[in-house]
């Protein structure tokens, strides 16, 4: 069983059904989870606000929304009974994926547990998979989550 599983967390759907699974894991195993959220470039961008904030109070932002994230999570790991710890990770430049598959490498998990949009077409290119990129770069097995409305492929 999984003893040590990473989950990365974004605050959609999606990533708080792949929290309930990565803790179902955890319960079941007597394993721990520690959580993950990463911060990238591409989230602000636009570097002002036209409604008047300056960029590093949109920093700041995205930093409280990422610790809420992170809250929010260790609350159901706290109710859930499973130990578990939290990461915030904001080195900007550093992609998802490899934030991930570092964060995988430094706490020596067994497993990384990652929702998926499942998004296809002209919004993959646009938007990548986040999904895709920490499959490709994890030491360790990665359990993929799919998005409730995901149309079967």
């Amino acid at each position: 069983m999984y003893k040590r599983i990473l989950v990365a967390l974004d605050g959609s759907e999606t990533s708080m059904r792949a929290l309930t699974a990565s803790l179902n894991l955890a319960r079941q195993g007597g394993g721990r989870v520690r959580l993950v959220h990463v911060v990238e470039e591409l989230a602000y961008l636009g570097g002002f606000d036209p409604y008047g904030a300056s960029s590093g109070d949109l920093i700041k932002v995205i930093r409280e929304n990422g610790a809420k994230v992170l809250a929010t999570g260790l609350a159901a790991a706290g109710s859930a009974g499973v130990e578990a710890d939290t990461v915030l990770y904001d080195n900007f430049g550093e992609r998802l994926s490899d934030a991930v598959a570092d964060a995988a490498k430094q706490w020596n998990a067994d497993l990384i547990v990652v929702g998926t949009h499942g998004r296809r077409g002209i919004g993959r290119v646009l938007m990548g998979s986040g999904a895709e990129h920490i499959i490709r770069l994890s030491p360790v097995p990665v359990l993929v989550i799919r998005s409730p409305e995901t149309p079967p492929a």
